[in-house]
């Protein structure tokens, strides 16, 4: 006789999968993991779904679990809903006050609430706080930056306004959570010592938190599988003098230049290993921890 309560299969085979998995999963059990969630990876509702699933399992077997999400996309998006204009220099979102309103909305409000949803949802117990929260995250106003005219052509310093770089982080707020079982979740604003709020990059904020608090994973979920070579395919161990060399020969360009940075000055700030993983591979964070290799580009000091 069928019973109608039963599993479907496929929950039973993931559940069966995740049982097998748990040995290797609490080996390291003690140990902190800071994970940035990307903007992009974010766009998928099945990949988030995995996403929470795993942060909320890391957490049960004792792993303590620091999120640090984007939203570059998102805050585009409501930027172009209320007919706001965006100017980018270097990659970098110039930031007038207006803008930094709305920033602050989307982040610390909208997204930050749902990824605490998901991971609640998974099991989990998370809580959102952003940058200002507790003193976490203080910030420098970033030096402006070099942009050619369009007309002239001559080089102009552009103001980036109220964008911020980490110059200290207080962990208290994040040690009294983990303590207590909950899951941060961390929008990345931050304030500054003259009490402005400013927007940092989501990679700058979850490398400096993950440095400060020697994390022994540091996990940037994005949209690409990882770092790759000339040929497209993907290299899987770096260090700093590589990376050196792999920017100088022109393999690593663009928007993997800054993240990679990041991972640098993370390992050379105590960070065991960072690691740059494809956020829409289901459960790609698993997957990296149940492999002696990387699953996508793992970045060590040495």
């Amino acid at each position: 006789m069928s019973n109608k309560y039963a599993p479907e299969p496929a929950l039973l085979a993931k559940a069966e999968t995740l049982v097998e998995a748990l040995p290797y999963i609490q080996r390291y059990a003690g140990e902190t993991f800071v994970v940035k969630y990307g903007g992009h990876a974010m766009g998928d509702p099945e990949a988030a779904r995995d996403f929470a699933e795993d942060v909320a399992l890391m957490k049960a077997v004792g792993i303590n679990v620091v999120v640090v999400h984007g939203g570059g996309p998102q805050i585009g998006a409501m930027l172009k809903r209320l007919g706001v204009e965006s100017q980018f220099v270097g990659g970098l979102r110039v930031t007038d006050k207006e803008t930094a309103q709305i920033a602050e909305m989307v982040l610390a409000g909208s997204i930050n609430k749902e990824i605490v949803g998901w991971i609640s949802q998974a099991g989990g117990r998370a809580v959102g706080i952003s940058g200002k929260d507790g003193g976490l995250v203080l910030c420098e106003k970033v030096g402006g930056k070099r942009e050619a005219d369009p007309n002239s052509g001559i080089e102009r310093n552009v103001d980036l306004g109220f964008v911020g770089d980490p110059v200290q982080v207080d962990r208290r707020i994040l040690d009294s959570l983990t303590k207590d079982g909950i899951i941060p979740v961390v929008a990345p604003v931050g304030i500054g010592a003259d009490g402005h709020t400013y927007n940092v990059n989501a990679d700058t904020m979850a490398g400096a938190i993950a440095a400060e608090l020697k994390a022994k994973r540091f996990f940037l979920l994005t949209d690409v599988p990882g770092v790759l070579d000339k040929a497209g395919e993907l290299m899987t161990d770096l260090n700093p003098a590589r990376i050196a060399e792999l920017q100088s020969d022109g393999t690593i360009t663009g928007g993997m230049i800054p993240k990679l940075d990041t991972c640098v000055h993370a390992v050379e700030g105590g960070v065991d290993a960072a690691v740059i993983l494809d956020g829409r591979v289901p459960h790609a964070m698993l997957l990296e921890i149940l492999t002696d290799q990387a699953y996508g580009t793992m970045i060590r000091s040495h």
